[in-house]
């Protein structure tokens, strides 16, 4: 087994995230295989280099350990291009130029009826999958554009992946062994409705980012051999995006393990903003490694 833990420098580690990368940690120990260590820092406008290193002080201190190096996003940025262009190449991506109000407009029109919200909030409305046709029908080798903002046209890309599939039959499917919010655990299956009608068309790259999370994520496991994904349960619908992209990109899908959400006193999910939770300011206040496993329920 090959588990990861792949934090943001962005901001403090607290006990949520202690409680990802530990639960991944001891299940690829106890099964003898490989926990990983992964840096997402594609945000370079939201990075910093205290950060990452407050990473590593937290994450050793709490008895944790991983190969060297760790792989850094933003230095495999040709590896998330070449997604990119395979998909192209399939006719899958296109331009858009919507901003979050213009979708928010769009589908506030009296005929769209309620708005539906998927993994990455509001649903797109598809304002921009044909205004550039000439792309759409151009030979395979013709360029893709760079520095723009890329979605997955998901109704083709189902389609691809199940082209005489009914939309209401399985194309893809992946195995839990945690559970998702409504406690499902086992097979999960995946049906293009589900992806067409409950995602939408999603961003996979930005005109200021490489690849947005979906596709990095699944070319970052895909690389790094690994054969389980263990994160929050906040996560469990985003997985049905990544299946699929992992179908497109004819990568191996790894197995699931969504566990619970640390939470605070009224409820509420530990942000980074939350530094009275900060794994440092445990550390600071006299707290050992085997308080923040009592903590967090290990």
């Amino acid at each position: 087994m090959v588990t990861r833990f792949a934090p943001s420098p962005t901001g403090p580690l607290h006990l949520g995230h202690a409680y990802s990368a530990l639960l991944a940690h001891d299940r690829a120990r106890a099964a003898g295989g490989s926990f990983l260590l992964r840096i997402d820092d594609l945000d370079q406008s939201r990075a910093r280099p205290e950060w990452e290193a407050q990473i590593y002080d937290d994450l050793q201190w709490l008895g944790l350990s991983w190969p060297e190096p760790c792989r850094r996003e933003s230095d495999c940025t040709a590896d998330y291009e070449a997604a990119l262009d395979h998909l192209w190449s399939r006719g899958l991506l296109y331009r858009c130029t919507c901003t979050r109000r213009d979708i928010a407009e769009a589908l506030s029109a009296p005929q769209e009826g309620a708005p539906v919200h998927g993994p990455d909030g509001l649903i797109y409305p598809g304002t921009c999958r044909w205004r550039h046709p000439g792309e759409r029908n151009a030979p395979q080798d013709h360029p893709r554009p760079r520095g723009v903002t890329l979605r997955l046209d998901m109704e083709m890309a189902t389609a691809q992946i199940g082209p005489d599939t009914p939309q209401d039959a399985p194309i893809a499917s992946f195995e839990e062994t945690g559970a998702g919010p409504d406690g499902q655990t086992g097979r999960i299956d995946i049906t293009a409705q589900d992806m067409i009608d409950g995602v939408g068309d999603v961003v996979l790259a930005r005109r200021d980012m490489a690849a947005s999370y979906h596709l990095a994520v699944v070319v970052d496991d895909a690389a790094q051999q690994v054969t389980e994904v263990t994160r929050g349960a906040d996560l469990f619908d985003a997985t049905r995006i990544h299946v699929v992209l992992q179908k497109l990109l004819r990568l191996q899908t790894p197995g699931y393990h969504h566990h619970r959400l640390i939470r605070d006193d009224n409820g509420k999910r530990l942000a980074k903003r939350d530094d009275a939770r900060a794994i440092a300011k445990y550390r600071d206040d006299g707290a050992t490694p085997a308080d923040i496993r009592r903590m967090v329920g290990l």
